[in-house]
């Protein structure tokens, strides 16, 4: 059987996609998409993905959105720190014991964004 290698990207409707897509170059550090050759695409570290459909009635996220994005990163107490000198709220912050730890913030447009730090 044939298996796909990873995501290839995300794709989703935003109001402001130049501005969404500046909000998360500059807070997050996700190139923004590629228009030509000269741009580069944003290139990610190996790691684990979760790929996990959820029940239509979780509470994990809004009822109101249909995706949460999680990220992997490698420090999450600094990562955490930069985006509140941002201005940016932190929410969520919890430890699931042999998994990670996890904190939650929302893009401007209040899609959920959940920060992980895998347990090493």
């Amino acid at each position: 059987m044939q298996k796909v290698q990873g995501i290839g990207g995300f794709f989703f409707r935003a109001r402001d996609p130049k501005g969404l897509a500046r909000w998360y170059q500059d807070h997050l550090g996700i190139n923004i998409a590629p228009t030509d050759m000269e741009m580069a695409p944003w290139m990610t570290e190996s790691g684990v993905t979760v790929f996990a459909p959820f029940a239509a009635d979780t509470d994990y996220f809004a009822a109101e959105k249909t995706f949460m994005l999680n990220f992997r990163v490698t420090d999450l107490d600094a990562m955490t720190a930069q985006l509140k000198s941002a201005g940016i709220e932190i929410s969520h912050e919890s430890e699931m014991e042999g998994i990670g730890r996890f904190a939650r913030i929302h893009d401007p447009e209040h899609n959920p964004i959940e920060l992980w730090e895998p347990e090493a």
